[in-house]
């Protein structure tokens, strides 16, 4: 291993980046979440993705300026350092691993619901399928990013390819009656404008993969250039997609069975497009959609272990974790240490196997994640902004309104895991020295 504190290689450029990105977003937002948030709030669950897109592309926005002001591992961890404060700093990089982790566990929960479904595998095979593929993905990412993207560009394809053929298929089957009431709880139960901003907030989370660009900017060319175009470009492809998706999937089995399917109240388990489809005239569809969610799911999980390892990179060089997850491979290219921590770390969440669990939490710790990304970007002197101060603020308020709209007890647990984490910090600055 090399020194801890060695840079990674700048080996990323703007169609490298803009694949990462769609690689962290189309897949369990589409394929999985989707069907979390229409359980909640019935077909509303389509406007809901468009108002999580307008909030994503703020906190975007100011992504971008913050990762080419100050293009280094770690994202709003870094940034949170060097425009806020330290607590602030590290309650950023504690959310994104908590989030992050959850997040990924939810993508190896609904890789192993669609290919069990596929094959007609036993319920048994379930959790056994997700830490399989968690085990698989962290031994690729262990193996440096250029194999990782490559591997990445794979997925991507496919999954478009898979989800072009859904909306395609699934639009003559569309049915207005199954968007009527549009505001109406799945369940009948709650009102109906506190279960649309609670899907709001599960929706937000699909669109967060645009952050992987920003953690990996220590390792893309021309950050300033390449980090904010390549955002824009992932931010306006995945939201197109989502609303044609999620619109064909809602006009042609209803708000209510996608939640059901979702959520494993019928016999196919956390495959909602799947189902949706078996229905369409166009043959194969069902099978297509299958491949391609396994492979988006995939994606999904790759590109979140290498997210969440540059975190763990970035907080093993301050101390504020082991310094051991600082250190890089011989080659400088990947911090080995940090990527299996965070593998194992995901593996422990999947044997929960409740997706709605743990989308629900992962939605609470990063709209607060975010929520601070904004804070920084406020922060940012006049000669380093790129866009204006009314975005930050927009994204700001945004994330703050929309993270307490999930489940009471989520966001109770969420902001535990704030004081504990707050705790470890005091403790670790104790145990180790500062790296940097």
């Amino acid at each position: 291993m090399s020194s801890q504190t060695a840079r990674l290689q700048r080996q990323v450029g703007l169609p490298g980046a803009v694949t990462i990105g769609l690689g962290s977003m189309v897949g369990t937002g589409i394929f999985v979440s989707v069907g979390i948030a229409a359980s909640i709030s019935g077909p509303s669950v389509v406007l809901a993705i468009i108002i999580a897109a307008l909030v994503a592309t703020c906190n975007g926005l100011n992504s971008a300026q913050l990762a080419a002001s100050h293009p280094v591992s770690g994202g709003t961890y870094e940034y949170g350092y060097r425009y806020l404060t330290p607590w602030l700093g590290f309650t950023a990089g504690w959310m994104f691993l908590l989030a992050k982790s959850a997040s990924a566990a939810t993508a190896a929960l609904g890789f192993a619901g669609y290919f069990s479904n596929a094959l007609a595998l036993p319920s048994v095979v379930f959790v056994p399928l997700a830490l399989a593929a968690v085990l698989l993905l962290t031994a690729v990412a262990a193996s440096g990013i250029q194999r990782s993207n490559l591997m990445n560009a794979v997925i991507v394809s496919v999954t478009l390819f898979g989800l072009a053929a859904f909306v395609v298929g699934g639009f003559p089957n569309v049915s207005a009656d199954h968007f009527l009431p549009f505001f109406a709880p799945s369940s009948g139960e709650g009102h109906a404008v506190g279960a649309f901003l609670h899907a709001c907030a599960l929706m937000f989370v699909a669109y967060t993969g645009y952050g992987r660009i920003a953690t990996l900017g220590e390792e893309v060319r021309e950050p300033r250039r390449t980090i904010p175009r390549a955002i824009v470009a992932t931010m306006l492809v995945t939201t197109v997609l989502y609303v044609a998706v999620a619109g064909v999937a809602v006009g042609t089995i209803g708000a209510s069975t996608l939640g059901q399917v979702t959520a494993g109240a019928l016999e196919a388990r956390v495959a909602p497009l799947s189902i949706a489809a078996q229905g369409f005239a166009l043959p194969l569809v069902s099978q297509v959609v299958a491949i391609s969610a396994v492979t988006a799911m995939l994606g999904v999980l790759l590109n979140l272990i290498l997210g969440l390892s540059r975190v763990a990179l970035a907080m093993g060089r301050r101390g504020d974790m082991p310094i051991a997850l600082a250190q890089l491979n011989c080659a400088g290219t990947t911090p080995t240490w940090a990527v299996w921590a965070v593998g194992v770390a995901i593996s422990v969440l999947v044997l929960i196997g409740d997706v709605q669990l743990t989308w629900s939490f992962s939605a609470f710790t990063v709209l607060i994640y975010y929520a601070l990304t904004n804070a920084a970007a406020l922060r940012l002197p006049t000669s380093q902004r790129i866009f204006p101060t009314w975005v930050a603020w927009t994204g700001l308020a945004a994330c703050l309104f929309l993270a307490f709209w999930v489940e009471p007890a989520i966001w109770l647990i969420g902001l535990g895991c704030i004081g504990l984490g707050l705790i470890w910090h005091a403790i670790a600055r104790a145990l180790y020295r500062p790296a940097i």
